[in-house]
């Protein structure tokens, strides 16, 4: 069982795929039923993707045995400081060590950039996520904003 995890547009066909799912799963369950495609549609449109390509940030997405199965996002907020976003496996390949791996090439790209600092923000019901996260290095720390959804706040020093 192999993962590769690679820098890719956000736009591209396999990214642009596991943006819908990741929204569709972390939608699904805050609404307390499926979204529907139209749902899906509206939740992608304007939601700052664009920040994900360089200058701005980066995305990347892995593949286990061959086939798309994670994503993850940078965001350069500014001086050293970098937000991670959508990051999402699959869960067929989910236990098979692809969130680890996507937290550790993103974590090697924004220190090519000069991050110091990687943040984040996260739901209460995103059990697995905060796990991942707090496996990985990550700790919780208190708000740094006050967007919709966020009700957890992790960093990272580089």
């Amino acid at each position: 069982m192999t993962w590769t995890v690679t820098p890719e547009r956000f736009d591209s066909p396999d990214a642009a795929a596991l943006r819908r799912d990741y929204y569709d799963e972390v939608a699904s369950p805050y609404w307390g039923r499926a979204a529907t495609a139209e749902e899906i549609d509206e939740g992608l449109t304007d939601d700052g993707s664009e920040q994900l390509a360089p200058p701005a940030g980066e995305f990347v997405v892995g593949r286990f045995e061959g086939r798309a199965a994670a994503c993850a996002g940078l965001i350069l907020l500014d001086a050293g400081v970098a937000e991670l976003t959508r990051v999402y496996v699959r869960p067929e390949a989910r236990g098979t060590g692809g969130g680890g791996l996507l937290l550790a090439a993103v974590e090697s790209l924004a220190s090519a950039l000069g991050v110091r600092q990687i943040r984040l923000d996260t739901r209460h019901d995103l059990v697995e996520a905060r796990g991942l996260y707090a496996k990985h290095g990550y700790r919780e720390v208190p708000a740094f904003h006050r967007r919709p959804y966020a009700e957890h706040w992790f960093a990272k020093e580089l």
